[in-house]
């Protein structure tokens, strides 16, 4: 594999990298599960810091093209994608085009094709926040970080709320439920939302999700003796830490929990416990009671990338 890179010009040499990559997959020098060079072994040989190869990598990371592994590198994921998403960018550069020809033929000159395309895009982000949705789950953990997550990546407005507040039949939610547009759920619960939310006039929306692989790796690490704790804000989510450890081959986990929020409640159950396991939300707040040499680990999930693709295309789409 070559990289191409040319200091003459401004583009940045992160960008640069990131590029050329991307142009040693669609020329074949790169497949799916090959290795890419080291990052020192890089910076090295291009001449450059340590710091310019991580931001190249970590770009290609968050684009979907690599992925890496702590203590064995970064390896270019499937191929499908990365062509999926260059093969949509040269059709939109195609677009662009015949829009800037037939604009600038009609009269118009550069300062008000600009205009716009900003103008056009200031409508689109505008409507999109403008938009209610809602993210349902069966625990407040969950739903909170989803949310969070669609908020951060989308730039959208989204409430979570939970399975059992709708089947209260609460008058806050239903007329919560009765001005939103989205219901964003997560697909094992896809089903029974269709049901519950069949009354009200929005789309459900269903997304896939994993189970962060580093938290996985470290329980794992553990004996099988050893004595897990999981702190909680509900007894649900220890249903979604039992499957998650049974999919991963970890059956016979020994785990107690506790939903407690009393500092001396939190306190007594961790000293019954060698590793604690907390739900997204609870760290900064947990450690603070954890004893000395105690080992915590944050169980985290996230929303597939590819679910987080339709559900954009679908709000974006479908306003």
């Amino acid at each position: 594999m070559k990289i191409d890179i040319d200091k003459k010009i401004r583009l940045p040499m992160y960008i640069q990298i990131k590029n050329s990559i991307y142009k040693n997959v669609r020329l074949g020098k790169l497949r799916t599960g090959d290795k890419l060079p080291p990052e020192r072994e890089l910076a090295k040989e291009l001449n450059l810091s340590r710091n310019t190869i991580s931001t190249a990598y970590k770009i290609l990371e968050e684009e979907g093209a690599v992925v890496s592994f702590q203590g064995r590198g970064t390896f270019v994921s499937e191929e499908s994608g990365i062509w999926k998403k260059h093969a949509v960018k040269d059709k939109v550069i195609k677009i662009i085009d015949l829009a800037v020809d037939e604009s600038l033929a009609a009269g118009l000159d550069e300062e008000e094709i600009l205009e716009i395309f900003k103008e056009r895009f200031y409508v689109k982000k505008e409507t999109l926040k403008n938009l209610k949705i809602v993210f349902v789950e069966c625990n407040v953990e969950l739903a909170q970080s989803f949310a969070d997550q669609l908020k951060k990546m989308l730039d959208i407005n989204i409430k979570p709320i939970i399975i059992s507040d709708i089947e209260s039949e609460r008058d806050d939610i239903k007329d919560l439920l009765k001005k939103t547009d989205y219901a964003i759920v997560t697909y094992n619960h896809l089903s029974q939302l269709k049901k519950l939310l069949n009354e009200y006039k929005l789309e459900v929306v269903g997304a896939a999700i994993n189970p962060k692989l580093d938290a996985i790796v470290n329980i794992a690490k553990y004996p099988e003796d050893t004595k897990f704790g999981l702190v909680s804000l509900s007894k649900e989510f220890l249903y979604k830490v039992e499957y998650a450890m049974e999919i991963s081959g970890m059956k016979n986990l020994d785990i107690i929990y506790t939903t407690s929020k009393e500092i001396k409640e939190i306190e007594e159950f961790i000293k019954k416990v060698e590793v604690v396991i907390i739900s997204p939300g609870l760290d900064e707040k947990i450690k603070k009671y954890l004893i000395k040499n105690k080992s915590i680990v944050k169980l985290d999930y996230a929303l597939d990338r590819e679910s987080i693709k339709i559900i954009k295309n679908r709000i974006t789409n479908g306003y």
